[in-house]
């Protein structure tokens, strides 16, 4: 029995001490995440909110269209940058443009008057880092697929975790001795939160997962018997020059024609012309705060190519309305955000925790074998 929790106790800390530091991370991030967004909309109103009413005081009503503000961006970036709008949801909100192209980043703009208002480049501001860093590490696509096999380690970490812990008594692994010396109420805290909140960071890290490894999705829809869900092409004779093309709101027009209820979350203008306009909208019972009905039109016919509830989508997208909301806390209001943020802030710690109590064991252990050296040489 001895040998086979020294196995676990091995294994255990394998995995600890090699992914520890990036489990760490992730939770402390994704804690930050929780309240850096509508932190940083406070400090930096000048980006986010802008006026009702003009300079003579009457009331701003009619935005400019979204076509003249995407020639504008055009002309700036190149017709092979893809433009993603985001329109405002508020009266007084900005409008976000995210650019890919030559220059990566978020324009801001008055939708009133079109004038810019500021830009982000994709890792300016807080904001931006902490989300790169917590979704893919900044490596895109390949630190998605390192999460995902750190979030499945994860889980073998929990389990001998909780079979080391595995109390003998009733109190006993929930005992916390906090007068016998910081290393010994260090590693009750460590072993106790994690048996408190093991499984809830957990659900965290593999909610987290699933977003973030696309392939992950395409294998749940796999497993139901599904075919994976593809954007339509263009037709052929919609693939033309981009001066042939509708305004753009003639196709957000069109969206909303589909799902009258819908609010528009948003406009996706591709680079490559056999790639027809996305737009995205919310509708009042989608759980997803931004909406995933899907919608794809037709930019130079205006016809609507595939629309696609997001309670009709194949069930690996579809499982992504409640996965998403989950995994940020949104789907239960401020109490979920709250223990979501407890989740990161408890990981962090667990990480920071176990590494000390392993460094701390490894120099108490050197500090003897150095004692019973001396020993023996002075019983020479």
């Amino acid at each position: 029995m001895r040998r086979l929790r020294d196995l676990w106790l091995s294994m255990h800390r394998c995995f600890a001490l090699s992914l520890g530091w990036m489990l760490g991370m992730m939770g402390l991030t994704g804690a930050l995440l929780v309240v850096a967004p509508p932190l940083d909309e406070q400090l930096h109103p000048q980006l986010f909110k802008v006026a009702l009413h003009d300079s003579s005081g009457v009331q701003r009503r009619a935005a400019l269209p979204l076509e003249a503000i995407r020639s504008a961006l055009a002309a700036e970036f190149g017709n092979k940058a893809v433009l993603s709008f985001l329109p405002p949801r508020k009266a007084n909100d900005s409008l976000s443009v995210i650019v890919r192209g030559a220059w990566n980043g978020t324009v801001y703009l008055d939708p009133y008057s079109g004038t810019e208002l500021g830009r982000r480049g994709e890792n300016e501001g807080v904001v931006n880092f902490l989300f790169r860093l917590h979704s893919s590490l900044f490596m895109d696509d390949i630190g998605r697929s390192v999460l995902a096999i750190v979030a499945l380690c994860y889980l073998l970490l929990l389990v001998t975790g909780l079979i080391l812990w595995w109390p003998r008594g009733v109190q006993s692994g929930w005992r916390i001795e906090l007068h016998r010396g910081l290393v010994r109420s260090l590693f009750d805290l460590h072993r106790v939160s994690g048996a408190t909140f093991g499984v809830l960071i957990a659900i965290s890290i593999a909610t987290g997962a699933y977003m973030a490894w696309q392939p992950l999705r395409g294998f749940v829809t796999t497993l139901n018997g599904e075919m994976p869900m593809r954007p339509p092409a263009l037709p052929s004779a919609s693939r033309v020059a981009p001066g042939a093309r509708l305004p753009l709101d003639a196709s957000v027009d069109a969206a909303r024609a589909a799902f009258p209820q819908g609010r528009v979350y948003l406009v996706q203008v591709p680079a490559k012309a056999d790639r027809p306009v996305h737009v995205r909208l919310h509708l009042p019972d989608d759980p997803h705060p931004n909406g995933r009905t899907l919608i794809w039109v037709d930019p130079v016919t205006g016809e609507v190519l595939a629309a696609h509830r997001w309670n009709r989508l194949d069930v690996g997208a579809r499982a992504v309305a409640v996965v998403y909301p989950l995994h940020t806390g949104v789907l239960g209001g401020p109490l979920l955000e709250a223990v979501v943020m407890v989740n990161g802030a408890t990981l962090a710690g667990m990480a920071v925790t176990g590494w000390w109590l392993w460094w701390r064991r490894r120099k108490t252990r050197s500090a003897r074998n150095v004692l019973r050296q001396k020993d023996g040489r002075d019983a020479r």
